[in-house]
């Protein structure tokens, strides 16, 4: 069953924010909750072309969007996108830390005081950052917070992707320890750990070597799609599915990690 087909009403009119959306994982899960009648606060960077490629997209089936950029290495431009967002739209229902990248893969012999930086305020502050600045908005009314962590934060990663994992490590304790202090206010924090998901992220910094070896270690048979994580984000933006879930991380990656 396609999820377009499920309607999930409570979402309807929700304002949403959305960061890293312009590809991958972020686009679908842009696609899918504008889809179920949520305002969507499109996040991008780098990728202006493909943010608003989708936000016509989105526009021209009837959605509601807002396009905002920022540098997630700057908490400045970090906190502006949040009030951006918020302020168009009246509010702020829900937070999704999508935004993060690899920077580069090296091994941790090799790691320099810059690329440690780059990596864990990219991943791991910027979720912080973003939380911050949307907690005064989710405080009025109550929402929910959803970290995209990894599969990466709990099997250490590999192939120079260390102290990614370890940055997605940070997200991942994050979210339980945000869960236990923000649910008094009714925001529900939990969390999302993909595994390899063929998206943009894994063509830039994966060979096809590196993604045949991955495969074998995938019980389903399969690389997944970024279609196959949005089921998650939806069930954990429902207070009406997930109400008593809170500071959890759903691993979505076909069987290769059961912990």
């Amino acid at each position: 069953m396609s999820l377009t087909s499920i309607k999930l009403p409570e979402l309807a009119g929700k304002s949403v924010l959305i960061t890293g959306a312009s590809t991958g994982i972020g686009a679908e899960l842009a696609r899918a909750f504008a889809a179920q009648g949520a305002k969507v606060g499109l996040h991008y960077n780098s990728s202006r072309e493909a943010a608003e490629a989708l936000a016509a997209e989105i526009e021209a089936a009837g959605g509601t969007v807002r396009l905002v950029k920022a540098d997630m290495l700057k908490s400045d431009e970090i906190i502006a996108a949040v009030k951006d967002v918020a302020e168009a739209f009246g509010g702020l229902d829900g937070l999704i830390n999508n935004a993060g990248g690899m920077v580069t893969r090296i091994p941790y012999a090799e790691a320099t005081d810059e690329i440690y930086d780059e990596i864990m305020d990219l991943n791991a502050r910027s979720v912080i950052t973003a939380s911050k600045a949307a907690y005064p908005w989710l405080a009025k009314q109550g929402g929910f917070v959803i970290n995209t962590t990894s599969i990466a934060a709990r099997n250490g990663a590999g192939g120079g992707a260390g102290l990614y994992g370890s940055s997605k490590s940070f997200v991942s304790n994050v979210t339980r320890g945000m869960a236990k202090e923000w649910i008094s206010k009714g925001i529900r924090v939990n969390g999302v750990a993909p595994g390899v998901i063929t998206t943009p992220f894994h063509e830039r910094y994966s060979t096809q070597a590196q993604l045949d070896a991955m495969l074998a270690t995938v019980p389903q048979g399969r690389l997944g799609v970024a279609e196959d994580c949005v089921g998650a984000y939806l069930f954990l933006a429902c207070e009406s599915l997930s109400a008593y879930v809170i500071g959890q991380v759903i691993e979505v990656n076909g069987g290769q990690l059961m912990p």
